[in-house]
Formats: C-alpha cells, structure tokens, sequence
C-alpha cells in the first residue's frame, strides 16, 4: 500500500496542468466570438451559401458563386503565412479560454524537443476540437513543431481548408504521415478516423482502436514514441443526429467524412460552453524497426490500449467524469 501511494505522489508531481482560461485571462466574449466563429462555422457559412444561392440567386449569379468556391478548393495555401498563423494563434487561446480547455501533461519531463512524438488522440466526437490544447501555437506542450492530420475531405472545404491549414491540420495520408516524422514533426492522429464517428454514442465514450494499426506501424518505423491522449468533456460541446445502417457507413468511407447534422447555442456553429480536459499520458518506448514484424505491431498496439484505457479511467473522476465509461472496439 505504502509503494502505491508512493507512485501515486510521484505521478502528481510530475503533473504538470495548464487552464486556459488562466493561461489567457485578456480574452472576452467577443474575441471569442470571432475566434470561434472564424475556426468552427467555416462548414456553416459554406452550407448556407449554397443554399442561399440555390434559392435567391439567378442560375447565372449562383454559377459564379460556385465557381468561386470551386476556386477557393484547390487556391494554394502557404501555411506558413504570418497574417494565418497569426489568426491561428488568436483562435487557439480565445478557444481555450472559452471551454475552458485544461491540459493536464503526466509527465512533461518525458518529452524532448528534439524528438517527434506520435499522439494517439481519443474521441474524435463531432469534431477533435480538444487537440486546440496540444497545437504549438497555443504553446502548452514543449514540442515546437506539430501537425494534425485530419480528413482529406476537409482539405477540399472552401475557407475551412485554408484555417485549419494555417491551425497545423495536414491531410491523413501515409505519405504526409511519414514526411513530417521524417521532417520532425510530430503528430496527431485521431486512430478511429470516419469510422468512429459512425459509432459514437450520446451517454458513454467509443474509441474504435482495436483494428487501427497502421499508426503504430509508422510509428515503429520512423523510431517515434506513442502517446495516449483522451479528451473528456469534448462529446459535450455539441448536439448532434446522425443516421445509420451499411449504406450511410459506405457512403462516409467513400468521402472519407461522415456526414454529421450537430449544432451549438441555438442551433448555430457556437459549441456550448462545457469544460474540457484533454488529459496526455506518457510516451510509450520502443525500438525501432524499419520492417515491424505483425507481431511486433500487435505487442506494441496492445500496449497502446492499454495505456489509453489506463489513462481513462485513472483520470476520469479527478476530472469530474467519474461515471463516464469507454468503450474500445
């Protein structure tokens, strides 16, 4: 009992908590306003123009306007333009201070700059909003360059794209994957993609983990750590309808996006303003190996959800979700 108590002393001193709501304590409602505006009602504001055009426009004016936006889907974007990565940086600390979004780092001694990290993100919900917290603009974490990867089909979102470019989100292919490993980078991956989107649930958490793979294999081959993150809370900022059966599974997988009816604060992009703690556990080691054997993923994947299902249910009553359940599938 005594060794327990010890270890468990260790881990909260290496515990390491930002909040941001106290990290930025100058933002207000209108800042945030804009800011959340600006990063979650892209999709919205897209949608409603085409329907507007559809319903009050001329079949030649509606033409232009989705020639425009047809334009603004494949218009290249430098991601590192100082006017988005300024934005970007004003969205990342009004958006944690909206929630607010606490990051609680078990061990941030662990990480070293130098070195790129794989974070194993959990729940994807409606929308990974909670990876607000890991992204280096807001500047929680000590890793200077991180990527998400995220969905090609946003990439192909007219004005949405160019955001959450400017925010650090890569499209989800092998070859970006390895690229900015290869480059230093480290990355976000939320494992259970489109598919867990499809099965998530109103009153408990699903992480659709036990077949994802290819992340662990990557990662063994480019030498780079795994990190168990979990997010609680994230599940509540939006209300949401899906529907269901094969075909609505198939068609998601064709576009690489589930489609999603959800909607905030009287039914607009606004998320309601429920806290979130995005909770990061330690990186898990290994050696590398350029050609994993399919056992050796297995070893190391097992690992993997077992130390994202240990990190849920450590921390989930400190947090104020001791009745939530995790279901892995």
């Amino acid at each position: 009992m005594g060794v327990a108590s010890k270890v468990d002393e260790d881990h909260l001193m290496k515990l390491k908590v930002f909040n941001g709501r106290e990290e930025f304590p100058s933002s207000n409602i209108w800042h945030t306003m804009v800011a959340l505006g600006i990063w979650l009602g892209a999709i919205h504001f897209v949608a409603l123009l085409v329907l507007f055009s559809l319903l009050f426009l001329s079949p030649s004016k509606a033409l232009l306007v989705f020639g425009l936006l047809v334009i603004f889907m494949f218009l290249p974007i430098d991601d590192r333009s100082r006017l988005g990565r300024k934005l970007s940086r004003y969205i990342c600390r009004h958006a944690c201070s909206y929630f607010p979004v606490t990051l609680h780092v078990e061990d941030m001694e662990a990480f070293d700059p130098s070195r790129a990290y794989v974070f194993g993100y959990e729940p994807h919900s409606v929308l990974p909003i909670g990876v607000v917290a890991l992204a280096d603009l807001t500047g929680f974490m000590p890793l200077p360059k991180i990527k998400v990867l995220a969905s090609s089909a946003v990439f192909y979102t007219p004005f949405l794209r160019h955001i959450w470019t400017w925010l650090g989100l890569t499209p989800a292919t092998k070859r970006n994957f390895v690229s900015l490993l290869g480059a230093g980078y480290s990355c976000i991956i939320v494992p259970g993609g489109v598919r867990e989107t499809f099965l998530m649930e109103c009153h408990s958490e699903v992480a659709f983990i036990k077949s994802r793979k290819g992340f662990v294999r990557i990662a063994m081959e480019m030498g780079c750590p795994l990190v168990p993150v979990f997010c609680y809370g994230q599940s509540n900022v939006y209300k949401w309808w899906k529907p269901g059966g094969k075909l609505y599974l198939q068609f998601s997988r064709a576009i690489k996006f589930t489609p999603v009816f959800f909607w905030g604060i009287f039914g607009s992009p606004l998320p309601f303003q429920d806290p979130m703690h995005v909770v990061v556990g330690r990186p898990i080691e290994f050696k590398k190996a350029s050609k994993p054997t399919m056992e050796e993923v297995n070893e190391v994947h097992g690992k993997f959800v077992e130390a994202l299902r240990d990190l849920f249910e450590r921390h989930k009553a400190q947090v104020g979700h001791a009745d939530l359940e995790l279901k892995i599938l």
